[in-house]
């Protein structure tokens, strides 16, 4: 069982910008991913809640940092970074999205992982590797989630995790992936014990 009740999860505020966030204290892990990689699908299985985070048929639709509170109060959190690299939004928005998450992922001092989704049909986007060399500039550790992972047969999905774990070993120190279906509640669990060990130091098998 989680030693966090993440269907306690509920929304704080949202922020365009790293300055308009609220207090840089306590604990909190980020979710990242490209707009169309089912993070909002994800983020409400693991909190078992239908709309905490707003999913959209338009993706990027998320275009502010959103933090959710947690059971022990503010100072714990769960943060829905914007989607990028797929809205239809002028560019210069996109560069703006982008410098704001650098911002974040740079300079919050509570941030204590990151999870990092793709659709396990199409992984490693530039922008995931624009992510991943962010977080390890930083040190910071991440959970890749391998999402739609019902979309691809069993031998399927577990070649394209072999495929992206292979393709990271460089970075294997900071770095974990897993198969994720939100549809499917697959690996739900295995994210619940990771968020654990970030937000209350609970030790990973």
């Amino acid at each position: 069982m989680p030693r966090v009740n993440y269907q306690t999860a509920s929304f704080l505020t949202s922020a365009p910008t790293l300055a308009k966030c609220p207090p840089d204290t306590g604990v909190e892990v980020a979710f990242a991913g490209r707009s169309n990689a089912g993070k909002s699908s994800a983020i409400n299985a693991l909190t078992q809640q239908k709309a905490l985070a707003r999913t959209s048929k338009t993706p990027g639709r998320t275009q502010l940092i959103n933090f959710f509170g947690l059971e022990n109060g503010e100072d714990c959190r769960l943060v829905d970074l914007p989607g990028y690299g797929y809205a239809k939004v002028p560019e210069q928005v996109k560069l703006e999205w982008q410098r704001h998450l650098a911002e974040y992922l740079q300079e919050r001092g509570s941030l204590r992982g990151l999870v990092l989704l793709m659709d396990v049909r199409h992984p490693l986007t530039e922008f995931d590797e624009m992510m991943l060399g962010w977080a390890d500039d930083k040190e910071m550790p991440v959970r890749i989630l391998l999402t739609k992972a019902d979309k691809l047969k069993s031998g399927a999905a577990k070649n394209a995790l072999h495929n992206v774990r292979s393709r990271l070993r460089e970075w294997e120190d900071l770095v974990s992936v897993q198969l994720f279906s939100a549809l499917k509640r697959q690996g739900i669990d295995e994210v619940h014990q990771q968020l654990d060990d970030w937000l209350v130091g609970n030790e990973v098998s």
